[in-house]
């Protein structure tokens, strides 16, 4: 790992929220995610499965949790299954977790090689009233890929076709979407290192650099603090920043236009979403000055509607309200817009415009787990992310911040990186 350790009382206090959630008698399991392969011998780097991570912080491949807290033997009750490493191993793939090492990074006692696996897993199924097994249920994944969780399911079902089997990603879902105050501190470092990747390229930027050098600028200023991408970067100069995932970024960026930076660093697993605007030559022009500010107030608008008790699609009216407001004043919608009923939101006038969310909880993944059809709750944090697409202008701007909501308020964690115009302005004149 690149990070620094983490207190394995966060994965602790996660696994105590998850068995209060269990019902009597049962045995959740999760397992890490495979190992992809890309082409002739290769493998991907491992990406950790993040819900196996929120137990227990191990990301190493082939591991496997199971819970059972009403296990009859306690030493049962929690036990983590490793890759038992060799000398040849050590050799080819670098050292692999030690039995006191995954102790002291998951606070689980009993650790055993996953060739124990079948041994301790007939045992507990046989005590077993629930069995609680893992998939992944974002409702935006494109599952295609066979995973491990599911052939674990297959298999199992298959040898112990009476037992009653259950859905655990609900539950995780729900004990994920509230972040722990030792999860937020990974977020704000996160941003710090975000923040810190955007300084650099604001200083950087000017007519005649290419996309894909700003995008080596964010990549120097993330790894040498120890973090990553946390998505793959959206850096788009000109009509590119109208396409909203645009991942090229291989285009030479012109005096006179606006860059559209969709780049965050991710530290620790926890990950941060910053989107910034900028002119390429360091000064607004009036108009871009005009559609910046537009999607500023509703920016600011909408972290302070993220209030504890709101769903999830009223703030997403409220935000697409204020955006046609402001539409209407630069002249791309007209007032009678404002006025029309549609059935199908999808067709509000204002979906020429700003035609996606508003923004998503975030964690451990980038659009991370809950359930967005419950209210927002003291310790979501959410990202804020309006804009204002203008293709016959070859113009966009999207501005976009990351939000902790609490009963007091919310707490914008991004608040220290620069935003208004003006300073952007004065950011860039100091390259």
């Amino acid at each position: 790992m690149r990070h620094a350790p983490i207190s394995p009382d966060l994965f602790v206090g996660n696994r105590e929220r998850l068995r209060r959630l269990l019902p009597p008698g049962s045995i959740a399991i999760l397992n890490a995610n495979d190992l992809l392969p890309s082409n002739a011998d290769g493998t991907l780097r491992l990406v950790p499965n993040t819900d196996l991570f929120h137990l227990t912080g191990v990301e190493q491949e082939e591991s496997l949790l199971i819970l059972f807290p009403d296990a009859d033997d306690e030493r049962c009750r929690e036990i983590l299954f490793l890759r038992e490493t060799s000398e040849l191993i050590a050799i080819w793939e670098g050292n692999k977790l030690t039995r006191e090492q995954a102790t002291a990074v998951s606070g689980i006692r009993n650790i055993q090689w996953v060739s124990e696996l079948p041994k301790f897993l007939h045992r507990l199924m046989c005590e077993a009233k629930q069995v609680y097994l893992n998939t992944n249920e974002h409702k935006r994944a494109v599952v295609e890929v066979e995973s491990r969780d599911v052939r674990f399911i297959r298999d199992l079902r298959a040898r112990y076709p009476l037992h009653d089997f259950r859905r655990l990603a609900p539950l995780m879902h729900t004990i994920r979407v509230v972040k722990s105050e030792a999860e937020v501190e990974l977020i704000r470092k996160a941003c710090a290192i975000t923040k810190a990747g955007f300084e650099r390229v604001a200083r950087f930027v000017k007519p005649g650099v290419n996309e894909c050098e700003v995008e080596a600028e964010f990549a120097h200023e993330f790894i040498r603090r120890r973090g990553g991408f946390a998505y793959n970067p959206i850096i788009g100069s000109g009509a590119n920043a109208c396409v909203l995932h645009y991942l090229d970024n291989n285009c030479d960026c012109r005096s006179g236009e606006l860059l559209l930076l969709d780049v965050a660093a991710a530290y620790a697993n926890y990950n941060s979403d910053l989107t910034r605007t900028i002119p390429v030559n360091g000064r607004f022009t009036h108009r871009q000055k005009q559609v910046y500010n537009a999607v500023l107030r509703v920016l600011k608008g909408s972290i302070a509607g993220l209030t504890p008790g709101k769903k999830w699609r009223q703030w997403q009216d409220e935000a697409e309200e204020a955006v046609a407001r402001e539409c209407v004043d630069l002249g791309l919608l007209k007032p009678k817009d404002l006025k029309v009923k549609v059935e199908d939101p999808a067709r509000k006038p204002v979906k020429k415009w700003f035609m996606h969310g508003n923004g998503h909880p975030i964690g451990l993944d980038v659009h991370d787990l809950g359930h967005l059809n419950e209210p927002f709750a003291p310790g979501w944090v959410m990202t804020v992310e309006p804009a204002i697409y203008i293709p016959q202008e070859s113009m966009a701007v999207r501005l976009e911040n990351d939000v902790l909501i609490t009963e007091a308020g919310p707490v914008d964690l991004m608040a220290d990186i620069p935003i208004e115009a003006d300073d952007i302005e004065a950011l860039m004149a100091r390259r």
